[in-house]
């Protein structure tokens, strides 16, 4: 179609930035403090975290307090997807001011990916937790919805191992002891494909999510045996 001559083009408007959320700065200036007061927490390969643009933080889940680990111990602030149950009562403007992202499980969450993409276009990182609940927190379940956000965005992941919250054949849910030593261990990131076609498809998000696995437990492998928690 051929432009009038004369007439002037309307710009484009610019996509308009997710606000900076009012609380996350202090909360992630205070959480790891906090946190060493109660365990004996080592934050190890935190320089694999890209210091500016988007950027995925995927970590295994054990325990309710790898949210926290994952969110104090990053070095720079983390919107963390958080089950949707959490922000019922007190807890829920904390978890908001945060910027924390609610996610219903077990349907297609159509909020959260619109929240979550906002929060990447904006150049932001989001922490999610892939295998949806807590669990053996090998990525053995980890589900679709990381390798569509991936593809989607064009973000890096970056793969984190939360060692010593849960043991494996502990009770799920139970608190690490008082000043027991945790690991929160940040791998190398990666692409969750390795060309730059960021349709997603239901093929090319299976495959996505196949790599992503792959990665995410090679890195949890890793992550054991230069903790010295492997076997």
């Amino acid at each position: 179609m051929t432009a009038t001559l004369g007439a002037t083009a309307k710009p484009t408007p610019a996509k308009p930035t997710p606000p900076r959320p009012p609380l996350a700065g202090a909360a992630h200036f205070i959480g790891e403090p906090l946190l060493r007061s109660f365990w004996k927490v080592r934050a190890l390969g935190t320089w694999h975290v890209p210091t500016s643009g988007p950027v995925i933080l995927a970590g295994n889940h054990a325990n309710f307090v790898d949210g926290p680990m994952l969110f104090a111990f990053a070095p720079r602030p983390t919107q963390v997807l958080v089950k949707r149950e959490m922000f019922a009562g007190a807890l829920g403007p904390i978890l908001r001011g945060i910027g924390h992202i609610p996610v219903q499980r077990g349907v297609a969450d159509r909020r959260m990916i619109t929240d979550s993409l906002d929060v990447l276009a904006a150049g932001g990182a989001l922490g999610v937790f892939p295998e949806g609940t807590r669990g053996q927190a090998d990525f053995s379940a980890v589900h679709n919805g990381l390798a569509y956000l991936a593809l989607r965005s064009g973000s890096p992941i970056v793969p984190v191992a939360c060692l010593g919250t849960g043991a494996r054949g502990s009770s799920i849910g139970a608190l690490p002891g008082l000043r027991s030593r945790i690991d929160v261990v940040y791998g190398k990131p990666f692409r969750a494909v390795e060309n730059a076609d960021r349709r997603a498809t239901r093929k090319a998000v299976q495959a996505a999510s196949d790599r992503i696995v792959e990665r995410l437990t090679a890195h949890l492998r890793e992550a054991e045996r230069m903790t010295g928690r492997a076997g």
